[in-house]
């Protein structure tokens, strides 16, 4: 048990480092796959783990000066309203057409990386309008977080690149720090509920820590075209998983 958590948590330490995401979408499936977790339980344990690899991953993003950190506590704020908006709406939306929805958007993200290669200097602009939207994408992260069980750096970091102009480093890092109070917010109503195990989600997200490192060190290894393209093949592969998902879910 010790070595499967081992080994799921440097997994998604790799990608949370190399992408700016939480590595919820490698954690959750496995824990359910190979550990026969609840999906509630196992979301918990993901999240409680994802705080402790987003901090690494944060540290080494700092260290390269490649964290907005004003940026990155508005949407932390935005989302943590918006988590709470989306349990609110789970029972009353249907999964189904949710999941057809972040399809679409994923697949209008993965076509534009080919579109816009951000430049590795450019510069996240701050002032009341750029704020405003800030808020506003972390709002709508929280709340497809709370309905679906994604959002994170899924979502931020191609906004970030796409529409405010960041580097994908500064993307990256800003969204690994945005997840840290979020998932500190989710993991205490998750032990409240009791929908976390502490143990697991202590040994994935120390396992996760010490490899989101080497994640962050290859995406400053890689240029931006690459970097877009792998971040394009990651966005794939959720794509997929989230329309087969839709697809029973119609099915159901």
């Amino acid at each position: 048990m010790v070595f499967a958590y081992l080994g799921i948590g440097a997994a998604s330490g790799i990608l949370s480092g190399l992408f700016g995401v939480g590595g919820g979408t490698v954690i959750v499936p496995l824990l359910v796959m190979l550990l026969a977790f609840d999906q509630r339980l196992a979301a918990g344990t993901s999240l409680a783990a994802i705080a402790i690899s987003a901090s690494a991953g944060v540290v080494s993003y700092a260290l390269a000066d490649s964290v907005a950190w004003i940026p990155a506590l508005i949407l932390a704020v935005g989302a943590v309203i918006g988590a709470q908006i989306g349990t609110w709406m789970l029972p009353r939306i249907s999964q189904t057409v949710l999941r057809w929805f972040f399809v679409g958007f994923l697949i209008a993200v993965i076509v534009s990386l080919f579109l816009v290669i951000p430049a590795r200097d450019a510069v996240l602009e701050l002032h009341l309008g750029s704020a405003l939207g800030l808020a506003l994408v972390g709002i709508l992260t929280g709340i497809l977080a709370g309905l679906i069980g994604v959002g994170g750096g899924i979502v931020v970091v191609p906004v970030l690149i796409l529409v405010f102009g960041a580097s994908d480093l500064v993307a990256k890092g800003t969204s690994l720090l945005m997840m840290i109070p979020t998932a500190l917010s989710g993991t205490l109503g998750n032990y409240r509920r009791r929908n976390v195990n502490l143990v697991a989600a202590g040994i994935i997200g120390a396992a996760g820590a010490a490899t989101t490192t080497l994640g962050a060190w290859v995406a400053r290894l890689v240029d931006p075209f690459t970097a877009n393209v792998l971040f394009a093949v990651f966005l794939t592969a959720i794509t997929a998983q989230m329309a087969v998902r839709a697809v029973k879910g119609r099915k159901g």
